[in-house]
């Protein structure tokens, strides 16, 4: 019975130091800059569009306190024809409003359950602001694909799937 519980016991200690060590090498695989490779839109009727148009550019930063940033660009934009963002017209607002995503705060990982919880403090789509969002991710090639469920583009009605490669 004594050498039962002994192995037991052993075998729980390695148990926990493995998925501590999984957890430190998914942080370490994590922590540091992105840069973005596309961004997919699926309809609930199964279309899929492109918000970001083809080559979006973006960053995303992942450090090791627990913080994150995210900026999220369309390709090409319009200028501003005045040179003055406090002088642009209605139109020139809206395609900048569209052409760009961008949120911070903190965040954690769940590699048991594969998810990604993002606590935005600030978003330029203030209706994300104070938010909790989970996303569930993949990591293979260098490359991070997670899934957003509530978009800024038709909120539950449409998710996307956004993929980073590290920088």
């Amino acid at each position: 019975m004594k050498k039962s519980t002994t192995i037991l016991f052993l075998f729980l200690v390695l148990n926990t130091a493995i998925a501590q060590q999984t957890k430190q090498v998914m942080r370490t695989e994590i922590v540091g800059s992105w840069t973005l490779v596309s961004v997919e839109n699926i309809n609930s009727d199964g279309t899929k569009n492109l918000p970001y148009d083809l080559n979006p550019k973006g960053i995303l930063f992942f450090d090791k306190k627990g913080n994150y940033a995210i900026e999220i660009y369309k390709n090409e934009r319009p200028h501003i024809i005045s040179g003055d963002k406090n002088k642009s017209t209605p139109e020139e607002n809206a395609l900048i409003v569209q052409g760009s995503n961008a949120h911070f705060g903190a965040y954690e990982i769940d590699e048991t359950n594969r998810i990604i919880t993002f606590k935005i403090k600030t978003a330029s789509f203030p209706n994300w602001e104070g938010t909790t969002q989970k996303r569930s991710y993949t990591f293979l090639n260098n490359e991070l694909k997670y899934v957003v469920t509530n978009t800024t583009q038709g909120g539950k009605s449409v998710t996307a799937e956004v993929v980073w490669k590290k920088l």
